[in-house]
């Protein structure tokens, strides 16, 4: 992906936001804008092999798929969690080899199957018995990840319902049904000799696991918890004959708290050295909020301005209308449960009083709207609000004709 010069700026320090706001002039444009520093996504890349060098993070496309960011994250040697065609087709279109890619859907589309054979990405998961049979008759030759469930007692976004086997029974089972089905080298020899090598064939098998602990975990034994229980999978695949060599710990690490990310890898270490201290095991992860979270500062505008007064006519809540809300950006209150904090960008802003406020998306749902406590704002000024690069722009939509906030790239030398 290519920058012109207007759309990428380098700062020498810290990507200062008051200044991008001057430069922008903002003041001047009723649209919303995203603004987004990659000195941030490589720094997180660069915590992540500092905190978890044997674990490599395969980054979920749809946390925010972003174009720069995706390029950002190829260039930088990450691989990939994809969960269809189009995420695949991103990837791939950025000359991110099949191998360095996950289809890490348990329930995938016979076309998108098709497509992920056709472009040899041959590592998915799998979580049930109807699956198996979908990949046994239209994509043999895959590597089967058995995804078993086991969630952390608190997350952001819990995945358990939707995802994964039980580890005790169920993954024991589907390994055994691959079995009988006999999804290896001598079912697809035949069929597929003229476009693979021999050595694409012998991956074609159960050749790992997989867990999700939930997204934004914030109970972080969890990951000890599932990597115990991913090795008693492991030990009943060997006992079927499978070569087991990928572990995949999904996600679920934070992307605002390099402290908390800091305890997180603590624990991942001491469980993969404890149950895993074979290097020949590939371990992989699926961060998507942890590189791209913090990257992101969305800057709004208020357009209009109300205030509500109680019965005896005291001040009781100020009403800011913005130019985006919970169908653009904000999407990630509903979806994603996030929690927002506002930055208002006045002079002495720290020794300001304080008001109930709330705010208001441009759409005319009653629904788009959050509750935050803010200075007393006028019509004109600018809110900025950061932490905002997880799960918002792919699941933003201009609902009511109100445009999508643009992004403007930043990068420190």
């Amino acid at each position: 992906v290519k920058m012109s010069a207007h759309e990428i700026n380098y700062y020498e320090q810290v990507l200062n936001i008051r200044q991008v706001v001057a430069e922008a002039q903002l003041e001047d444009c009723d649209e919303a804008l995203n603004i987004c520093d990659l000195s941030s996504v490589e720094r997180k890349f660069q915590l992540w092999q500092q905190h978890l060098p044997r674990i490599k993070p395969y980054y979920a496309v749809k946390c925010n798929d972003d174009p720069i960011i995706v390029q950002t994250l190829a260039t930088l040697g990450a691989g990939f969690d994809c969960a269809s065609k189009n995420e695949l087709k991103q990837v791939l279109d950025c000359h991110v080899e099949p191998e360095r890619i996950i289809f890490a859907n348990p329930c995938r589309p016979v076309s998108h199957l098709e497509y992920a054979r056709q472009q040899h990405v041959v590592k998915g998961t799998v979580d049930n018995e109807f699956e198996i049979y979908k990949l046994h008759k239209h994509y043999p030759n895959s590597n089967l990840i058995v995804r078993f469930k086991s969630e952390a007692k608190a997350a952001q976004c819990p995945l358990g319902d939707k995802f994964g086997c039980d580890a005790d029974i169920d993954a024991s089972a589907l390994m055994l049904l691959a079995k009988a089905l006999d999804l290896t080298v001598s079912q697809i020899r035949n069929r597929y000799m003229d476009k693979c090598s021999l050595n694409y064939f012998l991956q074609s098998q159960v050749t790992g696991t997989s867990f999700h602990v939930g997204s934004g975990c914030s109970e972080f034994e969890a990951y000890e918890r599932a990597i115990k229980k991913a090795k008693n999978i492991f030990k009943f695949g060997e006992l079927l004959g499978y070569d087991l060599k990928l572990l995949d710990i999904g996600g679920g690490f934070p992307g605002s708290d390099d402290e908390q990310f800091g305890k997180i890898a603590s624990i991942v270490n001491s469980a993969v050295e404890k149950h895993f201290p074979d290097e020949r095991i590939e371990i992989i992860a699926e961060p998507g909020r942890f590189f791209v979270a913090a990257a992101y500062t969305l800057v709004c505008k208020i357009h209009a301005k109300r205030e509500v007064r109680n019965a005896a006519g005291k001040l009781d809540t100020v009403m800011y209308y913005l130019n985006d809300g919970v169908y653009g950006s904000f999407n990630c209150i509903l979806y994603d449960h996030q929690v927002v904090t506002a930055v208002h960008y006045l002079d002495d802003a720290a020794n300001l009083p304080t008001f109930k406020s709330l705010i208001w998306g441009p759409s005319c749902d009653a629904l788009d709207k959050a509750n935050l406590r803010l200075p007393n704002l006028n019509r004109g000024d600018l809110i900025g609000f950061p932490n905002m690069g997880a799960y918002t722009v792919p699941i933003a939509s201009a609902f009511n004709g109100f445009p999508l906030p643009k992004t403007l790239y930043f990068k420190a030398m």
